[in-house]
């Protein structure tokens, strides 16, 4: 079956389907992770948008049904130069193919990725539809122009759980799977999902927390009679402006409790703090983006997926940046000079690799610590 991608500045690729048959817009961009394709299909943190992949071949390792970060796939459509059919990986439990097919997504073979992703850095991510029922190359243009943009979506409400409930298992490992049982709870921590990737959770378990996620919209009343000892703000999709109930809920959480956010938290976090944001020009996505920690030499390489990114001559005085990206110098990493509080815009939790930035959790540990002993 024929499918056609085309993007609202007119440029059109066309080749050839799997997955599901239909039309979707969303925002096209692009990741440079050459593994871990299950954990960015099922990251919320996608949600309206049209992910390629910059290497040529995906799919080979198959789907499993662990290695996900939540519930279904969240992207709008997927794109790769090669989509593997027969994949070969003794976790395997269905192919890429039937996966997409399964859960409604339409995917795109066949076409030059690397000409689609020199494009869009080029001149910027931008909307896009993807379709295997029309390939008028004008008729799909026009559609493009009229989807609506991410900017000033709350796509948040998409995503973010319909109530509250408890997590329990932890990380995975070769002998045990997905374990459960990590010793004596020591603190007691609130996550906000505002599409919360569940190896996040796992990583919290693993250091000894019992943690309740709650609703995206959540008060700060409601999650202070929780008495927890830290709250989490989670990454998620989109625009984080629009996101004004989580900015005031934040405000009234600092110095009440250890706030720690990652990805879309830090840009609300930051929001919450007098900072502003902006949008980058085709994003970071990734798993081999390097970041400066501090003002000497270390250097961590980090996974992330973000389209906007925090404004750092808009922080106020007592918010002080703590991590730089070394691609583009945009604002990584921030904390607080008095109150219990710290972001990063990438992913320590590893889902899919590199493990640099594992250390964070600790550092949330040891501020609740503090906090508790205070």
């Amino acid at each position: 079956m024929k499918a056609a991608l085309a993007l609202a500045d007119g440029r059109v690729f066309y080749g050839h389907a799997f997955g599901a048959s239909g039309e979707i817009s969303g925002e096209v961009v692009f990741n440079t992770s050459m593994s871990g394709y299950q954990e960015i299909l099922t990251d919320p943190s996608y949600r309206g948008e049209i992910v390629t992949m910059t290497y040529p071949l995906i799919g080979n390792c198959g789907i499993n049904h662990e290695d996900v970060e939540s519930s279904r796939p969240h992207l709008a459509g997927f794109v790769v130069k090669e989509a593997c059919d027969i994949p070969s990986n003794w976790r395997s439990e269905m192919s890429l193919d039937a996966y997409l097919k399964k859960n409604n997504i339409i995917g795109l073979a066949g076409i030059d990725t690397r000409a689609l992703v020199r494009h869009i850095r080029d001149k910027g991510a931008q909307t896009g539809v993807l379709s295997t029922v029309d390939m008028d190359s004008d008729s799909l243009v026009a559609k493009a122009n009229a989807a609506p943009s991410i900017v000033g979506q709350d796509l948040v409400q998409q995503v973010t759980c319909e109530k509250c409930y408890d997590w329990k298992e932890g990380t995975w490992s070769l002998e045990n799977g997905y374990e459960g049982d990590h010793g004596p709870v020591r603190f007691k921590v609130v996550a906000y999902d505002f599409g919360i990737k569940r190896n996040i959770l796992r990583n919290l378990v693993n250091r000894g927390c019992a943690v309740t996620v709650v609703p995206a919209t959540a008060s700060a009343e409601e999650v202070l009679a929780m008495q927890p000892d830290g709250v989490f703000l989670s990454n998620g999709p989109g625009d984080p402006e629009p996101i004004s109930y989580a900015q005031e809920n934040i405000r009234k959480l600092l110095g009440k409790v250890p706030v720690f956010g990652i990805c879309l938290g830090h840009q609300l976090l930051a929001i919450a703090l007098g900072g502003k944001t902006f949008k980058l020009k085709f994003g970071h996505r990734g798993g081999n983006q390097p970041v400066r920690r501090g003002d000497g030499h270390n250097v961590e390489i980090t996974s992330q997926n973000h389209g906007f990114a925090v404004d750092a001559s808009s922080l106020q005085d007592d918010a002080l940046v703590t991590h730089i990206n070394l691609n583009d110098n945009t604002v990584e990493g921030l904390h607080h000079k008095t109150l219990p509080a710290f972001s990063v815009q990438y992913h320590p939790e590893a889902s899919p690799g590199p493990h640099d930035a594992n250390y964070l959790f600790d550092d949330f540990i040891t501020l609740m610590d503090d906090f508790k002993n205070r």
